[in-house]
């Protein structure tokens, strides 16, 4: 597929999602939270199209107020996540000595776990719930923004023109936002792309496990732990936010494509 191509689909799937969930925070068709017992388990119909929860409660209801819960979760994630590692892997690629080392001796203890289960065991600290997502997410997933950033501050700092500025008697923290720090944003956006749809999987599968936003208020994750004892007579309850989960994975990924191959030709050509 070509780089407008991606963007494109990417752009809309996206663009769909984040609709629904900004519509689904002032109006729903049915309130998501009301039990109707007379329609549980209803099939699609006319009257819910995506059909109805154990509960009767709307799933199109639902999926657009859990929208709201997960992409609101993963944004602040990513925004957390994404300002740590950015401060940190700035610090440490422009002083390097013992700060780096220091600093880098840490992040790949952390990276060493992967982000799911080290968010498992920060939870346990935080306590599940939306803020208790937030951060356990967002320490999770900062250690691969720093080391990204890292990287890109070693290749940017021995530059002419970063010599330049301090030949000319800026300062180090001049140095650094002024000029490195901006030429590092390329590789951050394409990572914070990509990692807004790691963040809705996991809090999904946090959700999934019981470790999320606490029932009755609605999140893809949820949903679809909800839906595990109906899986043979009732597959609509499953279907609806695992696709949703699937298509913010596609739309992130392929938008993350799309910003990499623009900002970096050759890896379009690759």
């Amino acid at each position: 597929m070509s780089r407008g191509a991606n963007f494109i689909l990417g752009a809309a799937i996206s663009a769909l999602l984040v609709t629904a969930g900004i519509v689904g925070t002032f109006w729903t068709p049915f309130n998501p939270l009301q039990l109707d017992m007379v329609n549980r388990l209803s099939p699609p119909s006319a009257a819910h199209w995506l059909g109805a929860d154990e509960f009767g409660r709307d799933i199109l209801s639902r999926l657009m107020a859990g929208a709201s819960t997960s992409l609101g979760i993963a944004a602040v994630t990513v925004a957390i996540a994404v300002s740590i590692g950015t401060v940190v892997g700035l610090v440490a690629g422009s002083l390097r000595g013992r700060v780096d080392r220091l600093i880098m001796v840490l992040t790949d203890a952390l990276l060493a776990f992967p982000g799911i289960l080290l968010a498992l065991a920060l939870i346990v600290i935080t306590g599940a719930g939306r803020n208790g997502i937030v951060i356990a997410l967002s320490l999770a997933y900062a250690p691969g923004v720093i080391r990204v950033v890292r990287s890109a501050v070693l290749s940017v700092r021995e530059k002419e023109y970063i010599e330049a500025s301090r030949v000319i008697g800026n300062s180090e923290l001049y140095t650094m936002l002024a000029h490195i720090l901006p030429n590092c944003l390329a590789p951050i956006s394409v990572f914070a792309t990509s990692m807004f749809g790691w963040v809705i999987l996991a809090e999904s599968a946090l959700s999934f496990l019981g470790l999320g936003v606490p029932p009755p208020a609605p999140t893809w994750g949820n949903m679809l732990a909800a839906s595990q004892p109906y899986f043979e007579n009732a597959l609509w309850l499953s279907l609806a936010p695992g696709a949703c989960i699937s298509l913010a994975l596609l739309g992130t990924n392929l938008l993350g494509d799309a910003l990499r191959d623009h900002l970096d030709p050759r890896m379009a050509m690759a």
